[in-house]
Formats: structure tokens, C-alpha cells, sequence
């Protein structure tokens, strides 16, 4: 009858939290002595109630009995399907006293809050990065192991995480969601529209100390830098190196004679993206290449270069 009546007689002279029932109280004060007398003998894990052991043993049976009825995703708490069920309310009852940004997962809060506190308690011990959650620190360590479990089913490159895959993806299907509003060019990722739109600002922020030289982005600054480093890690088989691990990849593709890059004209195919692109412009008639002399336009830079010669020449005899 405690339970409608609301009485809750059994109260924690620790925290003060209250109980209807004293066997309740008595599982409650583990959490304050610290007892966890509730052991998994699958993995050694031990908890302070009974309870809490049962739901931790679905993870190694693989029992997930709680089903969302909006998406199909299963969870092995019902804790865990409530606080999912929030994602599909549009319930975001977790606020970030910081910036008052709201989630709908107080997990999903509590990592966000790091990046405010710039708290990074996961360090690699391979190279010292650290990471906020534990999640990104593992995707990380892929990079050192080389790990690389998600793979294209198009051209079979693969990927050390599934977002980079899914990224990938685009190229095949053409999917271009980011648009630019000043010239209405599209683009597969994101990153590439935010460098893109430098190009109409006149801006380019990055800025090489060695020579005054300035990019539009910090990956061009960082290969740029290489030319006085002289650095060229990259190296090949036969003995080549490189500075650049995109240009050993498509010089390896010489070798191999993998030629993924198909023309969807004539289906001619090529090394790079930069040899199908240049080649369409023979089915498509594109000229891009404008003389700066004359209003000439060529489909190849080689082409725009051997025309500019006639105007030089010209230059060459002209009467005083």
C-alpha cells in the first residue's frame, strides 16, 4: 500500500534519497559502501545490484528485447529504448549551460560538455593524441593498426571508419548536397564547399612563413610545406618516393594497371578522376582554358599553353 499511498519510510542517512521498502534501502547503501557483490563470469565485471547484472549479461547473450515500434532498433535495456524513443519525439530535455545547445541523449550532453571543458581523458599510446570519448580514440587507433574493415562494393577501396566509407560513396552514386549560393557548384563533401567558397571571398587564410605563399586550405598549406622539407615518405616498391601519398597511390596504379576511373560517355577508362575529367571534355565540348590574349578557349591546359606561344612570338617582333 506504500506504493499508493506514497510513504517511503526507509531513508539514506547518506544522500537522503527515501524508500517504501527496507530491502530497497538495503540495495541502495552498495552504491555508497562501494560493495559490488554481483559478479559477471563472463568478463569480470561487478555490480552493486542484482538487477543491473541481469541487463549487463544481454550484451553476451546478444538478447536485445526491447524494440523501438517507430525505427526497428533494438536495445537490451528499456532504460536505453526510452532515451531512444527521444530521437524520434524531438525531445531535447538536456541543455548545455554553456552554448544552449539541447540533446535528446544526457550521454550525447555529457560528451558534448567536454569540448567546452577541453577535458580529453583518452589518450593513443601510440602517438599521444587524445579524444573525448572512448569511441573516437579506438576508430583512431585503426590508423596506427591499419585496420581497414569497411570496404567499397563499387572499386573496393576501404576505409578505416564507416563515415569515411559513407563519404566515399557519394563519388559513385553523384551525390552533391552541399551547393555553393554564389555559383550554385556542387559538392560531395562539405570540407570542399568551405574551401570552394574561399575562391568568391579572395580570401585564402593560410599562410606559408617560409615564402609568403597563402591557401585556400590547411591540408594545401601542409603539402606545400614539403617542397622545403624535401620530405617524401611515401614510398614505392620500385624504389620511388613521394611527398604526397595520393600521388604514390596513383603512381602504384601504373604498376598495377588499375584503371578505376570510368568515362560514362564511351566507358574508356582511366588512372585518375583528372584524366576522366580532362578526357569528357572531348564528348562534351567544355573549354575551360580561356587565352588571357584573346577570346580563344581551349579543353586543355596543354593546348591553352601552345597557344599563348603565337602571342609571345608576336610580342617577339613587334616595330618600336
Amino acid at each position: 500500500m506504500k506504493i499508493h499511498t506514497g510513504e517511503m519510510p526507509y531513508a539514506c542517512d547518506q544522500c537522503g534519497k527515501s524508500f517504501t521498502q527496507k530491502g530497497n534501502l538495503k540495495e541502495h547503501m552498495k552504491i555508497h559502501t562501494g560493495e559490488k557483490p554481483h559478479r559477471c563470469d563472463q568478463c569480470g565485471k561487478s555490480f552493486t545490484q542484482k538487477g543491473h547484472l541481469t541487463d549487463h549479461m544481454k550484451i553476451h547473450t546478444g538478447e536485445k528485447p526491447h524494440r523501438c515500434d517507430q525505427c526497428g532498433k533494438s536495445f537490451t535495456q528499456k532504460g536505453a529504448l526510452k532515451e531512444h524513443l527521444k530521437i524520434h519525439t524531438g525531445e531535447k530535455l538536456h541543455t548545455c549551460d554553456q552554448c544552449g545547445r539541447t540533446f535528446a541523449l544526457k550521454g550525447n550532453l555529457t560528451n558534448h560538455i567536454k569540448i567546452h571543458t577541453e577535458e580529453k581523458s583518452y589518450a593513443c599510446d601510440q602517438c599521444g593524441k587524445s579524444f573525448t570519448q572512448k569511441g573516437n580514440l579506438k576508430e583512431h587507433m585503426k590508423i596506427h593498426t591499419g585496420e581497414k574493415p569497411h570496404t567499397c562494393d563499387q572499386c573496393g577501396k576501404s576505409f578505416t571508419q564507416k563515415g569515411h566509407l559513407t563519404d566515399h560513396m557519394k563519388i559513385h552514386n553523384g551525390e552533391k548536397l552541399h551547393t555553393c549560393d554564389q555559383c550554385g557548384k556542387s559538392f560531395t563533401h562539405s570540407i570542399s564547399l568551405k574551401s570552394h567558397l574561399f575562391s568568391h571571398s579572395g580570401e585564402r587564410p593560410f599562410y606559408c612563413d617560409q615564402c609568403g605563399k597563402t591557401c585556400l586550405s590547411a591540408l594545401s598549406l601542409k603539402s606545400h610545406l614539403k617542397v622545403y622539407t624535401k620530405e617524401k615518405p611515401h614510398m614505392c616498391l620500385c624504389g620511388k618516393s613521394f611527398r604526397w601519398l595520393s600521388t604514390l597511390k596513383i603512381h602504384q596504379k601504373r604498376h598495377s594497371g588499375v584503371k578505376n576511373h570510368v568515362c560514362f560517355y564511351c566507358g574508356k577508362t582511366f588512372f585518375t578522376e583528372a584524366e576522366v575529367k580532362q578526357h569528357q571534355r572531348t564528348h562534351n565540348g567544355e573549354k575551360t582554358y580561356k587565352c588571357s590574349h584573346c577570346d580563344k578557349r581551349f579543353s586543355h591546359q596543354r593546348n591553352l599553353k601552345t597557344h599563348e606561344k603565337i602571342h609571345s612570338r608576336k610580342n617577339l617582333f613587334t616595330c618600336d
